[in-house]
């Protein structure tokens, strides 16, 4: 008979958008509550671009989380980031990461970068002092189709950073190609996985009609594509790691004319992540996906802390804090006792 709990260290997420004033507010425990630390995405109104801003907004963080979670702030990167202000971030212990949002692929994108040799003086600075990239893998070239754009960025960018900086550190974000997967084998980079990306394929959009609260960005691709992501994910390979990209944004924000791209699953997501790795027969590799691959990756210590899931049913609600969640309404197999 299978044991009916499961036992791991406290799991750190390695993407995560907390947002900032009322919505910090509402969903930040979410996170908190599953984690013991979280890499808090810098696409903020305005973009988290000064140390002096990234040192706020953890502040702000911390007032509406409890005590024993730490935010790993990152520093938006721009066409005009001073590699000075990137080592002192750096060195104050502020920042622990760079974030490349290529201009216009996401929410909050617009002042990111337009061409990668932009911030090629940055990424020199970083590879010399250990600072790590989390990319964002898409091109936004209108002329790509939007299934093509990760596959594009590999090719036309990603494969460049990683020939001219061969000693950076980077992660490739929420990956959901199996050309994604190929590379991150490689063992040129490194990467994160989604929930969303295990569980859906883009036919979760359109299933009966148009499926807002199924759009993310990256969007899910093929069910090809969603099973490498799997196999990947539950392979035990040190250079994959959990990463939720949990974005959320109100019900009518997504249900409008021109819904945002976001899923918000932090409250359930290692009842996501530990049914998926369930129905892989891969269990025993959960806790190295969880909470040990990014925490080396990063050079940072391992949670002491532990955490036990059971093998018992959750009823995932409808709504929670007027944002619709992932799984909503579904019946998932692990519960996280409090």
């Amino acid at each position: 008979m299978a044991s009916q709990t499961l036992t791991i260290r406290k799991p750190d997420d390695w993407h995560v958008h907390l947002r900032d004033g009322e919505m910090l507010i509402r969903v930040a425990g979410y996170t908190a509550r599953q984690f013991a630390r979280a890499i808090v995405m810098p696409n903020l109104v305005p973009p988290v671009t000064s140390v002096e801003a990234a040192r706020d907004y953890r502040k702000r963080i911390l007032e509406v989380t409890p005590p024993g979670f730490t935010p790993l702030m990152t520093c938006y990167l721009t066409d005009r980031t001073s590699p000075d202000e990137i080592a002192r971030g750096f060195s104050e212990g502020v920042w622990v990461a760079a974030k490349l949002y290529p201009a216009g692929a996401t929410t909050n994108s617009a002042s990111g970068v337009t061409d990668i040799r932009n911030i090629y003086p940055v990424l020199t600075r970083m590879e010399k002092i250990g600072m790590v990239l989390c990319v964002h893998g898409e091109v936004t070239d209108p002329d790509v189709d939007v299934f093509d754009r990760e596959v594009v960025f590999i090719d036309r960018v990603l494969t460049r950073i990683v020939s001219d900086f061969p000693e950076l550190k980077v992660v490739l974000e929420h990956i959901t190609t199996s050309d994604a997967v190929d590379f991150v084998r490689s063992g040129r980079v490194a990467a994160t996985v989604t929930p969303q990306h295990l569980v859906i394929n883009r036919n979760a959009m359109f299933a009966g009609g148009l499926r807002p609260h199924a759009y993310c960005l990256p969007v899910a691709k093929r069910e090809e594509h969603r099973l490498a992501v799997r196999r990947l994910a539950t392979s035990g390979l040190p250079n994959v790691f959990l990463g939720t990209d949990s974005a959320p944004h109100e019900r009518h924000a997504k249900e409008s004319s021109c819904g945002c791209a976001g899923i918000f699953n932090a409250p359930f997501a290692l009842e996501s992540y530990a049914t998926v790795f369930e129905e892989e027969d891969a269990l025993d590799k959960l806790e190295a996906f969880a909470s040990v691959n990014g925490a080396r990756f990063y050079g940072l210590p391992l949670n002491e802390e532990l955490v036990m899931l059971e093998r018992a049913e959750v009823e995932v609600p409808h709504e929670i804090e007027r944002i619709v969640p992932f799984h909503a309404g579904e019946t998932l197999r692990w519960r996280l006792l409090a």
